[in-house]
């Protein structure tokens, strides 16, 4: 993986149980081969049932995989990993969490969290992430879930929550070089879809004169 033309970014989507994180840590090991990823972990054991979920996903994963927990600052805590073993491949599950964690980050209770300082710590994150990525090797595959297609949350926090995350999503997704949305555990580039369709689109409004 030193060669700079096989890095490369890719963002899984898709709502919940969807098989994101399944296909991302097959993708991973499918791209590292008997190499290790790096798996980056952005959740916190805030609870019994969170706990209990945190284990049982570090015993899924093949024992030389390392795992770095990053609930704030995925891209420092990359950066000092990659510095002291580098790694083909990086595995950031989720961004959901970065984006819970950034919003939710030093406020005492939930009714007073400042909605416009986690947004801007949450972009602060996206860019230190993106800039890593692009002076760095390896390949980054980022976890996210896709919020944006049920219900308006009913509260300001839950508004404040999805908004940010898909302003993060639709970045890192400009960013990287293919989307894939997860739908019942199928994974679909949608990066390919909106491609075909910029080309369909200037056949169908083509000036006639041109």
């Amino acid at each position: 993986m030193s060669d700079k033309a096989v890095r490369r970014l890719i963002l899984i989507l898709g709502g919940a149980r969807s098989g994101k994180s399944a296909y991302a840590e097959a993708l991973a090991a499918s791209v590292a081969r008997a190499r290790a990823v790096l798996y980056v972990a952005t959740a916190t054991a805030s609870d019994e049932e969170m706990r209990e979920r945190i284990v049982a996903h570090q015993a899924s994963r093949p024992p030389r995989w390392r795992t770095l927990e990053a609930p704030l600052d995925p891209a420092g805590a990359l950066e000092r990993e990659l510095a002291q073993s580098p790694a083909p491949v990086a595995l950031l599950d989720c961004i959901t969490l970065l984006a819970a964690n950034q919003l939710l980050d030093g406020a005492p209770h939930e009714g007073e969290v400042d909605a416009a300082a986690g947004a801007a710590r949450l972009d602060h994150a996206i860019d230190a992430l993106l800039a890593l990525y692009e002076r760095s090797q390896f390949t980054l595959i980022a976890v996210s879930n896709e919020v944006g297609m049920g219900v308006v949350p009913p509260y300001p926090l839950g508004r404040a929550y999805r908004d940010i995350l898909g302003r993060a999503n639709t970045r890192l997704a400009r960013a990287a070089d293919a989307t894939l949305l997860m739908i019942a555990g199928i994974p679909v580039e949608i990066s390919a879809l909106s491609g075909a369709w910029e080309a369909r689109r200037h056949q169908l409004f083509a000036d006639p004169e041109d």
